[in-house]
């Protein structure tokens, strides 16, 4: 019974844990440049009562054995790089990535941040930013009488000047990429940053040869989060965690009843 509980109370926590990645998934079901998170489950250290393969006899082994499992634990909740669907915005500073690649940029302490979310804004001095005002790197700036902004395929950046015909170019964005993005380590605001686990970027114009995707101009990514799949995996959630609380209803009971015989 001591071992019933305290397994249900592992899976206790662990779908305690699972809510709360799916309500951060749900939270984030509008966010652009989201990307949605799944729970992954382990299992536990086993109590080997009759080891499998033991011998049986003097030419027989046992084939199963007798081993009871310790319970669960959250092992991971890796991030899903599935491509989220693309919303058009019509504005000219909103830019997604089609196909492989982090936009590149430039945090206030000089490290450079990843990120999916391609809703640009231009600050004071014409500078390509977010919209926490970080530049993107390398660095865009744009005329403050620029017109008709233009991003091409391969990450150029032109516009031109009122009363020419010719286009400026402004500079060319550049895309990162990694061996390994699930490695990558969410600091907030839609960015990662490089970790041992995600390996150091790769970078390289959209496009290229790189493996790298191409740009789209006045759209912006939506969040891969899938409502309808989010409130399956509650629900599944939801009925392991009842699942587990029945389990310490009973083995208390079990427990109660051991104690009123003893005593």
């Amino acid at each position: 019974m001591i071992r019933a509980l305290y397994s249900a109370g592992s899976g206790l926590t662990a779908e305690q844990m699972s809510i709360d990645n799916i309500a951060h998934n749900l939270a984030n079901a509008n966010t652009v440049g989201f990307k949605a998170r799944r729970t992954q489950f382990q299992d536990l250290l086993y109590q080997s009562f009759l080891q499998p393969g033991a011998s049986a006899g003097a030419q027989t082994v046992v084939p199963s054995g007798l081993q009871l499992g310790l319970g669960t634990r959250p092992s991971a909740n890796s991030i899903i790089f599935t491509q989220g669907s693309f919303q058009q915005t019509n504005n000219p500073l909103d830019i997604v990535i089609e196909g492989k690649g982090f936009f590149q940029i430039r945090r206030a302490d000089g490290t450079i941040a990843y990120t999916r979310a391609g809703n640009f804004q231009l600050d004071r001095d014409g500078n390509l930013v977010t919209a926490t005002g970080d530049p993107v790197e390398p660095a865009i700036t744009l005329n403050a009488q620029a017109q008709s902004i233009t991003v091409a395929q391969d990450g150029t950046v032109s516009y031109t000047l009122p009363g020419q015909s010719a286009a400026q170019v402004a500079g060319q964005i550049q895309l990162a990429n990694f061996t390994n993005p699930g490695g990558l380590n969410s600091i907030g605001n839609g960015l990662f940053l490089p970790t041992d686990a995600s390996g150091e970027p790769t970078a390289g114009n959209p496009g290229g040869q790189e493996g790298m995707g191409t740009l789209q101009q006045g759209y912006v990514e939506s969040s891969n989060v899938s409502v309808v799949e989010e409130f399956i995996n509650m629900i599944t959630s939801q009925r392991a965690y009842e699942a587990s609380t029945k389990v310490v209803k009973a083995a208390d009971e079990m427990y109660q009843q051991v104690n009123n015989v003893a005593s």
